[in-house]
């Protein structure tokens, strides 16, 4: 695909972290909020922004890469927002091709689409709700779900160099997007909590499970939550039930019935996927995704966005874990 780089030293923007907190009103009653959050969260798909990026990346578009590198298991969002950066410094630039029309090139929006390109992205691909219908390269939803999609079509995250030459034939062009995509990661690990890149899934129906999980880290917890695109945010079942179909699994929307989903396993055989319940038995109030060394990913309660971190502390009410498996279905499922 042909695009065309913008120069360098555009004007670094701060960035802003938005929390929201939206109770939505609903007769079917869902999760009650995590009373004892665990300490300590990461936020990040794949590695932790570094400075540079929190300054420079406007905040829903750093959520949107982070988001979107979970169409491509194992892409990095880094590499998604340095192409953005490139491209059209996220969008802010005010040259043609970037909100209407086309480049020189013949490309347009803020990841630089050619048509042709973009429409057969998404005749593969059908992209996630959120963005224009019909789906457009203007979109910025649409255009960087699109790009992280066009990157695995085309070897990533196996063969990041070929899979970026394709996105522009030009070695060059390659080099800028790693040095930025560089630049865009911390150079030191986030200790707060934990770190996706660390869990080891079992299996491909594990990795996928962990995949969309992290892919949510920083969006808002919403009670009933089911997502950005639907309610602005995710609740703990919504999360995982979200997670799993994801995977190919369906299983129920509540934590309640979710604990009665799946096979029975000890805290001792917990593996990276397994579900991690808290409560007791007549009252299970919150469920996670345990990732392994301690740590699960989960959307714990209001004010605090989809996290990693410790899935044992003091004082938590722990209840038992579960492993969903393909035979079970969410025919239970709130609706």
């Amino acid at each position: 695909m042909l695009v065309k780089a913008l120069g360098a030293g555009f004007a670094g923007f701060v960035f802003l972290t938005v929390v929201i907190a939206t109770v939505v009103t609903t007769v079917i009653v869902f999760d009650q909020a995590l009373t004892a959050p665990a300490p300590g969260a990461s936020t990040g798909t794949g590695s932790t922004p570094s400075t540079e990026a929190q300054q420079d990346i406007p905040a829903e578009m750093l959520v949107l890469y982070r988001a979107a590198a979970g169409d491509c298991p194992g892409l990095d969002w880094s590499v998604l927002a340095a192409i953005g950066k490139i491209e059209t410094d996220h969008g802010r630039s005010t040259l043609p091709g970037v909100t209407s029309g086309e480049n020189a090139s013949g490309a347009g929006g803020p990841m630089q689409f050619l048509a042709p390109t973009f429409d057969s992205v998404i005749a593969r691909h059908p992209l996630p709700a959120g963005g224009a219908s019909p789906p457009s390269r203007y979109n910025a939803s649409d255009a960087v779900h699109a790009a992280a999609f066009y990157l695995c079509d085309s070897g990533a995250p196996e063969d990041m160099y070929s899979a970026i030459f394709a996105y522009n034939h030009a070695d060059w062009y390659v080099r800028d997007v790693l040095d930025q995509a560089a630049r865009y990661r911390a150079t030191t690990p986030d200790t707060s909590g934990g770190d996706c890149t660390t869990a080891s899934p079992p299996n491909p129906t594990a990795a996928q499970v962990i995949s969309f999980a992290c892919a949510q880290l920083g969006l808002p917890y919403v009670w009933g939550g089911n997502g950005p695109e639907v309610n602005g945010g995710w609740d703990c079942s919504g999360l995982t039930q979200a997670a799993y179909r994801a995977a190919g699994i369906s299983i129920p929307r509540t934590t309640y019935d979710q604990v009665h989903t799946g096979t029975p396993i000890s805290e001792d055989q917990l593996v990276s996927g397994d579900l991690v319940f808290y409560g007791t038995a007549a009252d299970v109030h919150h469920v996670g995704i345990y990732l392994g060394a301690g740590q699960m990913v989960h959307a714990p309660t209001f004010n605090e966005p989809v996290q990693v971190s410790p899935y044992r502390w003091n004082g938590d009410d722990f209840y038992t874990t579960r492993r969903p498996t393909p035979a079970h279905d969410d025919t239970r499922a709130a609706s």
